[in-house]
């Protein structure tokens, strides 16, 4: 897959797609949906498959200050989208130049002019341009006068429950990653470079890899079964493993973040991309009474994920 973050300058052969638009965060199964029917209009077409979405979230750009909310960083959006088959990823600079385009001056300049586009693909919420003023209807009549294809697809729904980020986001918050995981069709992963921590782990005779959660939507605080992909380094691979999220009380106060303890796996992982999937919510975080409390409190974590990993 490549990425494409200017529309100013784009190559003749990253032109020309049809492609899904949105902001896409999670990936989610209704997000997939959308992108299907870009594949199958790209199919029609014979042109390749693509997907434009803006960094920062727009919703982050408007409101740098408020709590955030992002399932996904745009790493792990990028490795989704790969994985789905996405050939074309428009990964779009959103500044107030772009922030600015009325919707007409978007179709013509980013969606015309720029990339090329044969096809767009909109969820029925979609909305575009200053203000957020262009609707579906408004893509659809500039569509018609600039001779590129719309189709609006369906709000896809689960046991009419409507599928959405924000569900996703209340599934995660209550620590319910199995829900998630069904509205998502994939289990939600946490994205990253591994980062030095205090060590700590080590010294407890569970070495852990450390990643940031910063500018993520925080998944309720505690223990979790996981899945851990190794992206990059010498130890590429898949690994079962269990997972502390949040700010380690034992150990004062801290920042967030994630904290993997990989089962039977002996090597360096610093500043390699890891790919953590949470797979089950096991205990809230908690403070011991003694360091050989939490010992053996991990001992029965680590027993029961892989046991739980083990019906996977």
């Amino acid at each position: 897959m490549k990425i494409i973050r200017d529309f100013h300058f784009v190559e003749e052969t990253d032109r020309g797609a049809s492609a899904a638009i949105g902001n896409f965060d999670g990936v989610h199964r209704g997000h997939q949906y959308v992108i299907d029917i870009a594949r199958r209009e790209a199919g029609v077409l014979g042109a390749p498959l693509g997907v434009m979405t803006f960094e920062p979230h727009p919703r982050q750009y408007f409101a740098p200050k408020a709590p955030a909310f992002r399932l996904m960083n745009a790493e792990a959006r990028a490795n989704r989208l790969d994985w789905l088959g996405v050939e074309k990823l428009y990964e779009l600079a959103f500044n107030d130049t772009l922030s600015a385009l009325t919707p007409g001056d978007f179709a013509r300049r980013v969606i015309v002019e720029g990339l090329g586009l044969r096809h767009v693909v909109v969820g029925q919420d979609f909305h575009f341009g200053k203000d957020r003023a262009g609707t579906v209807e408004t893509l659809q009549a500039l569509g018609a006068e600039m001779e590129f294809g719309v189709t609006v697809a369906d709000l896809l729904r689960d046991s009419e429950v409507e599928i959405s980020s924000t569900a996703i986001r209340e599934a995660l918050t209550d620590g319910r990653p199995r829900d998630a995981a069904r509205m998502l069709g994939h289990w939600h992963r946490i994205d990253g470079k591994v980062i030095r921590g205090d060590q700590r782990g080590r010294d407890l005779g569970y070495p852990t890899a450390n990643m940031s959660i910063a500018g993520l939507h925080p998944p309720k605080f505690g223990v979790y079964a996981v899945k851990v992909d190794v992206l990059s380094g010498p130890h590429r691979g898949e690994y079962g493993g269990a997972a502390s999220i949040g700010v380690r009380p034992m150990f004062g106060e801290n920042l967030p973040n994630l904290e993997s303890f990989l089962f039977d796996f002996k090597g360096d992982l610093y500043g390699a991309h890891l790919s953590v999937a949470l797979v089950a919510y096991l205990r809230p975080e908690e403070r011991f009474d003694s360091l050989e409390a939490l010992i053996t409190q991990m001992d029965a974590d680590c027993g029961r994920a892989r046991e739980i990993l083990g019906t996977l």
